[in-house]
């Protein structure tokens, strides 16, 4: 994870707010709540979901390397009470040279 560094012109960020107030849900929706029981082991049903896409994004600054994009997403989600975040990356599609971003102590994981 790094910042990303759109003054080129180069890539898109995009936003997708899903409703759940309504008894017909998104199957995005349903997938992120199926996940969430999965893996985390809880009875999950969200009030609020967020999709972000950053498609084909530069590394910042973007004046060292501006022929490497990365696409990922995160989607928000809350049911009022917990909230969660999902990580998802394109395979393939991390393009960026680690050892070019301005922290060298990079650390990949979970938590």
């Amino acid at each position: 994870w790094d910042d990303a560094d759109f003054s080129q012109g180069v890539g898109t960020t995009w936003y997708q707010e899903y409703s759940t107030l309504s008894s017909t849900r998104d199957s995005l929706v349903h997938d992120v709540e199926a996940k969430i029981e999965k893996y985390l082991k809880t009875h999950y049903v969200a009030k609020w979901t967020l999709k972000v896409t950053w498609e084909k994004a530069l590394a910042y600054p973007s004046r060292w390397d501006d022929t490497r994009t990365s696409t990922y997403q995160a989607i928000l989600t809350t049911d009022g009470n917990r909230s969660f975040v999902l990580l998802l990356y394109q395979d393939g599609g991390m393009q960026w040279d680690y050892a070019k971003l301005a922290a060298g102590n990079v650390l990949i994981g979970f938590s």
